[in-house]
């Protein structure tokens, strides 16, 4: 052990682990202090945990709110494995398994048609949402998780009424399709928020790896379920109902923990409200527990980013004033009696407490 009160040559340290020092030895060498290297148990149960399961350099790798996010994740994630597999059942059921009547061209026919419809619902939605679902992530996330809901609900119903089981079975695989291409999006956009050293890729992976291990933990309680549920129709309601409102509620907290840092129509709306009413830009961490997760039937904040300079002054005068004292390369217009915001140029503003 070297003596006390010997100075450390230097000191090294990764993420948020122990620090590591290196003192200089009589002999010329140099030993370390705080690795602990023949130490086993709990402390390497966790790191081989954390390794496997976290993004390298966790947690300073991420952001703040990526613990709480994934947690509540995890949660939604097995419970939707659950009604997944009680969804599986009651199409099997529906398509003929088990049934000497049914034929398997029939079957083949109904999955056929099913998959052909959600491959329209993927394109049809993407044309037409598309470029709506990166600013409002928490929205659409939070919409394609009811959705698959629903769609789980239909599935399971279907069997129940079986001159109408195709149309049903075609309509909840063009919700899921929907559900793939919104939940894809913005798990793509909630993503690049957590990423904080252009590790993006790291946090995707490990947030596959930590899905797949829910999803395999679903796997094994769906085959202790299965049995259980099997032609006892209140028994399976009553899992969907239970399951369901855990992984709404649990969706609803995920997206809900979520911190985004730039400005969306609702957060700006927040901001200039906040700014326009009480003379004070709301902070991120302010703003975003009071950000609208549903739609509201409200009139809406309308905003118009880059607005013809024509539409923001009319004359001369009016465009000296606008961009006296204006170093940056916008301007930003406030119609009070439209009650309409418009950033024109095609940038957008900038407010205190947020990034540039």
């Amino acid at each position: 052990m070297p003596s006390l009160g010997v100075q450390p040559l230097c000191t090294e340290q990764y993420g948020s682990r122990g620090a590591r020092c290196y003192l200089p030895s009589p002999d010329g060498s140099l030993s370390r202090v705080g690795d602990e290297p023949g130490r086993v148990g709990w402390r390497s149960l966790k790191e081989i945990f954390m390794s496997v399961f976290l993004p390298q350099g966790y947690p300073e790798s991420v952001s703040q709110d990526y613990l709480s996010y994934q947690i509540w994740d995890t949660v939604q994630a097995f419970a939707s494995s659950i009604t997944g597999a009680l969804a599986t059942q009651a199409v099997l059921k529906g398509v003929g398994v088990g049934d000497q009547t049914s034929t398997v061209a029939a079957a083949t026919v109904t999955w056929i048609l099913k998959d052909g419809t959600g491959m329209l619902g993927r394109i049809l939605f993407a044309w037409m949402k598309g470029s709506k679902l990166d600013c409002d992530a928490k929205q659409w996330r939070l919409f394609a998780d009811g959705l698959n809901d629903l769609a789980i609900f239909m599935e399971i119903l279907a069997p129940a009424f079986p001159a109408c089981f195709t149309l049903i079975i075609c309509t909840s695989g063009f919700f899921k399709c929907i559900v793939g291409v919104a939940g894809g999006a913005t798990r793509a956009a909630l993503t690049m928020h957590q990423a904080r050293r252009d590790n993006m890729a790291d946090v995707s992976a490990k947030d596959g790896s930590q899905e797949t291990l829910v999803n395999l933990a679903g796997l094994l309680v769906s085959l202790l379920l299965i049995p259980l549920v099997t032609d006892r129709l209140q028994l399976t309601y009553a899992l969907y109902g239970l399951f369901t409102a855990l992984h709404l509620y649990a969706n609803y907290r995920a997206v809900r923990a979520v911190c985004m840092e730039t400005l969306n129509r609702a957060r700006l709306r927040l901001a200039l409200r906040h700014f326009l009413y009480q003379r004070w830009v709301p902070t991120p961490a302010h703003a975003n527990p009071r950000e609208p997760l549903l739609p509201e039937f409200q009139r809406h904040l309308r905003v118009t980013l880059g607005a013809p300079l024509h539409l923001l002054v009319s004359s001369v005068a009016e465009f000296q004033q606008a961009c006296e004292g204006n170093s940056r390369n916008y301007l930003i217009a406030l119609n009070r009696k439209a009650g309409e915001e418009g950033p024109g140029g095609g940038l957008r503003p900038r407010c205190p407490g947020w990034p540039p």
